[in-house]
């Protein structure tokens, strides 16, 4: 690749030609995946590298950029190293990052899937030489680009870069080793010497870190904002580690990550088994999260399986989406978790509200929801007992509910269970919306008041809000251009990160309702487009 100090436009362009497509355009002082871009195309080249340079500025204050080659079947595979002030450097193993999307690391785990010890050794050397050649100390990570088209193999890896700090993903080395890498750390920047050496250190089971994100998979992953009115954490099952609590305002000026989960077991199988269950048992609410794509993803064959590179998430995202998506199980639920008041935990007396005087037949109540735009009516009967029958227009489906009190085990929810399965969920009301979470997956169903008119018609195509609050940074158009479907309008900022609105269809700007640099609220009119040239 070209790591130069000519930035110029047209000498990186043809830079990129002499490496040869892909390739990536990446911001010098970039991290997390901002100020990187993925260029297949010439043509495409001119675009990319403006966002790369205005990320990296925006991010970092440094809009200087490298272009280097894109490996097409990639791992992520990164070595923890630890240098002292007297000479001594050492290598914790390996972490395996390949679970990536935007070159944002999703789910990290240690050791890496596959690794032999042949190959662990040479990049265990190689991230040491590194470490030694500028006389390191400290804790720092070598991040090295694996190609895994055909196995590991100890001659293709490449040296990508080093993070002179501790990592986010750190947590899955500590629990493999057995080591405090924060005292560690401190230890040594006290002066002290490392008290091992790389003979005296092994690896013991295998662990995962998921990273839980304030984001929206459903819509492009677009940033959450909002305050916490909901925040469960599977404590009791696995290590968290963040730095939120209920009724916290996740806004939309930091990074979207709002904690971690991280478990361990005596292998992958056991460690996955483990990370699942914990997601399961993740409640939060008052923001969307990307927990049930977590969970989806640990679900995955691919991963279950270990066929991992870094571009897995993309050739799935489809079927990794579609998990979130609320069943007819979810609306029945929702059906009955309404009729009851499940902000009490289920206490009001349910027989006694629908057994009241009938002319005949058991007592049912009828409830209207709205889920992601579609109608649901719902009747509800109580069958005796715990058991109720919901019907959505699709059959009657008997459920049962049971209370699981509180103990030091778990919280207090509630387990739905059905003929061929079980949901153990937790539910809240927030004005008109009800919320059910369980299985990682969090619905949203509004609630219809039967006397309170049409639900609103979905919003005209024809006019842009905003996704989230940020703050405008390019305005593409002008009033009176003509665009075509997909072409973009304007970029906005939010969370660090820049996000593309496109025109929905082909049309005329009518009117632009921001200018670049301005802050903007969720929700915000942002563009209106019209039909004709009339404008």
């Amino acid at each position: 690749g070209y790591h130069g100090a000519n930035q110029d436009a047209g000498f990186l362009a043809r830079e990129a030609e002499k490496i040869g497509y892909p390739v990536l355009i990446k911001a010098r002082a970039g991290g997390g995946g901002k100020g990187m871009r993925q260029v297949e195309k010439p043509k495409e080249f001119a675009a990319a590298l403006e966002g790369a340079v205005r990320e990296g500025q925006a991010s970092f204050g440094d809009g200087h950029v490298l272009i280097e080659k894109f490996i097409s079947s990639p791992r992520h595979i990164e070595i923890q190293v630890f240098g002292d002030s007297h000479g001594n450097v050492v290598h914790l193993f390996e972490r395996d990052c390949s679970m990536q999307r935007r070159h944002q690391k999703v789910i990290e785990e240690a050791p890496a899937p596959g690794m032999t010890q042949e190959m662990r050794a040479a990049m265990g050397e190689a991230a040491v030489n590194a470490a030694k050649a500028v006389n390191y100390c400290g804790a720092g990570t070598v991040e090295f680009i694996v190609d895994g088209s055909d196995g590991l193999q100890s001659d293709r890896f490449w040296f990508m870069e080093m993070n002179t700090r501790l990592q986010v993903e750190h947590p899955v080395t500590e629990m493999i080793t057995g080591l405090d890498l924060v005292e560690l750390q401190l230890r040594v920047a006290n002066g002290e010497t490392l008290p091992f050496a790389q003979h005296d250190l092994s690896i013991e089971g295998w662990a995962f870190e998921a990273r839980i994100y304030a984001e929206d998979p459903a819509n492009g992953f677009l940033p959450s904002v909002g305050e916490l009115h909901r925040y469960d954490m599977p404590t009791h099952l696995a290590r968290v580690d963040d730095g939120v609590e209920v009724l916290d305002e996740i806004s939309p000026h930091y990074d979207p990550m709002i904690g971690k989960i991280i478990t361990y077991g005596s292998d992958r199988q056991e460690a996955l088994g483990k990370m699942k269950e914990a997601l399961r048992e993740t409640f939060v609410v008052g923001v969307t999260t990307n927990v049930a794509f977590l969970l989806a993803l640990c679900s995955s064959k691919s991963f279950c399986g270990a066929r991992i590179d870094t571009g897995l998430i993309e050739r799935e995202m489809v079927s990794l989406l579609d998990d979130g998506k609320a069943d007819k199980i979810d609306v029945a639920i929702a059906a009955l978790t309404e009729i009851t008041g499940p902000w009490n935990g289920f206490e009001i007396a349910f027989e006694g509200r629908m057994e009241s005087w009938t002319h005949w037949g058991a007592g049912k109540s009828w409830v209207d929801l709205v889920y992601d735009g579609q109608p649901y009516s719902a009747w509800v009967r109580y069958l005796g007992g715990s058991n109720y029958g919901v019907d959505i227009g699709t059959g009657e489906i008997q459920l049962n509910f049971d209370m699981v009190t509180e103990t030091e085990a778990s919280l207090d929810s509630t387990l739905i269970s059905w003929a061929d399965g079980s949901r153990k969920i937790r539910s809240d009301k927030i004005d008109e919306n009800l919320i059910i979470t369980g299985d990682g997956k969090t619905h949203v169903f509004h609630v219809v008041d039967p006397l309170g008119g049409k639900v609103a018609d979905d919003e005209n195509s024809d006019l842009i809000h905003a996704p989230m609050p940020g703050l405008i940074k390019i305005v593409q158009v002008k009033k009176g251009d003509s665009v075509e479907q997909g072409e973009v309008l304007m970029v906005v900022e939010a969370m660090k990160m820049e996000h593309s609105l496109v025109a929905p269809r082909e049309g005329v700007v009518e009117n632009i309702h921001g200018v670049e640099g301005g802050q903007i609220e969720d929700g915000a009119l942002l563009i209106s487009l019209v039909k004709d040239q009339a404008v």
